[in-house]
């Protein structure tokens, strides 16, 4: 009895724990079109999340996006043409990148 109490207790906190984490951030994935260092700021083409094998990371929406990733965790340093995927928050009208996944890259590395 005492064993299932703390398993429900565990369950809610995990539970709590999860949907304040999903909530945090949301996630964009497309084609980098620039990439400027100084400021930090990257111009992303959305893809939609069409996937198929001619299009692995999805279809070019050809919507753009503006992200400022000055204070984002950036892995190998995107360029134009990458596929990256971001974690980032709306403050504002501005996008602010939390995390900068190059996936391009990330590939290659694999292989």
């Amino acid at each position: 009895m005492r064993k299932r109490f703390w398993m429900v207790i565990l369950g809610l906190i995990c539970s709590l724990g999860l949907a304040a984490w999903g909530t945090c951030a949301e996630v964009s994935q497309g084609k980098c079109l620039k990439f400027e260092e100084a400021g930090k700021l990257i111009t992303l083409e959305e893809y939609d999340t069409d996937f198929s094998p001619q299009n692995p990371y999805g279809r070019p929406t050809g919507v753009t996006s503006v992200y400022d990733a000055s204070g984002a965790l950036i892995g190998a340093p995107p360029k134009p043409g990458d596929i990256l995927r971001i974690a980032y928050e709306v403050k504002g009208t501005q996008r602010v990148a939390l995390k900068v996944m190059n996936v391009t890259r990330q590939d290659l590395m694999k292989k």
